[in-house]
């Protein structure tokens, strides 16, 4: 265990520069915070090559050797959050392998998801709800973006997650499954209350700003909708996964 009080150490330099999406996919390692995140990350066997810890704060089953003592100003240096985290670890990324989704059942597929929030609250949803497996497809938000991170609430380990832009891979691995749009109101698109899922389904999810692509709505096989008052336009994303991940969970 070592101490580090200044935030003008190059170590703390190295470590902050991680709130930058560059340096994570560069180094391919990320920050976790909150006492709540660390010790999830430990028990799911993440590994840590660095934690920042005040004086008051002790998680078991880190390595003493990786332990850096600090102060609040460094805690704040290295985190994006308003007030300072009693800890912050540096971890490395699980790496991808499409394989992972090899017998996920149910899978959630998001295009073009860019609020990091939303996207971290989804992950917690599938976890709760028992989806499978999420895909990340197109230009999406940086999965180990630090407020995507904290978002997870710990979950993030729990679920295979794979980012891609290839449609071939879409279509080799789920060709066989029903394959849903979610849509708003239109023809031939089934309300959720009417909607009875197969044993391998992939719940396909635009973005808020521009929903699902045309590519994306041809490769369904089955639109459905949520109902809704006509007072309200539309549910914000992560309300809406939450809400079919639900409907599909039993």
């Amino acid at each position: 265990m070592i101490e580090i009080t200044s935030v003008n150490n190059e170590v703390v330099k190295e470590t902050a520069k991680l709130l930058q999406k560059k340096y994570r996919e560069e180094t391919k390692l990320f920050l976790v915070d909150g006492v709540n995140g660390v010790t999830e990350a430990v028990n799911s066997g993440i590994e840590l090559v660095r934690v920042f810890c005040d004086t008051k704060t002790q998680i078991n089953g880190i390595n003493e050797e990786i332990i850096i003592k600090t102060t609040e100003a460094v805690l704040s240096k290295i985190s994006d959050t308003k007030t300072a985290p009693p800890i912050v670890a540096v971890a490395k990324q699980k790496t991808q392998n499409i394989t992972d989704l090899k017998h996920a059942n149910k899978v959630i597929l998001l295009e073009g998801i860019k609020d990091a929030g939303n996207l971290g609250t989804i992950i917690r949803s599938s976890v709760a709800f028992g989806i499978d497996a999420i895909i990340l497809y197109g230009d999406t938000i940086d999965l180990y973006n630090p407020k995507c991170v904290r978002s997870t609430v710990g979950n993030l380990w729990k679920i295979p997650i794979y980012a891609t832009k290839d449609f071939d891979i879409l279509n080799k691995y789920f060709k066989d499954y029903e394959r849903i749009a979610t849509l708003p109101k239109g023809e031939n698109i089934v309300p959720l209350k009417e909607y009875t899922p197969k044993e391998n389904v992939l719940l396909m999810f635009g973005s808020e700003a521009n929903g699902l692509s045309t590519e994306l709505k041809e490769f369904a096989n089955k639109n459905i909708t949520i109902e809704m008052k006509n007072t309200v336009e539309s549910l914000n994303l992560s309300t809406s996964v939450s809400l079919i991940a639900y409907k599909i969970m039993n």
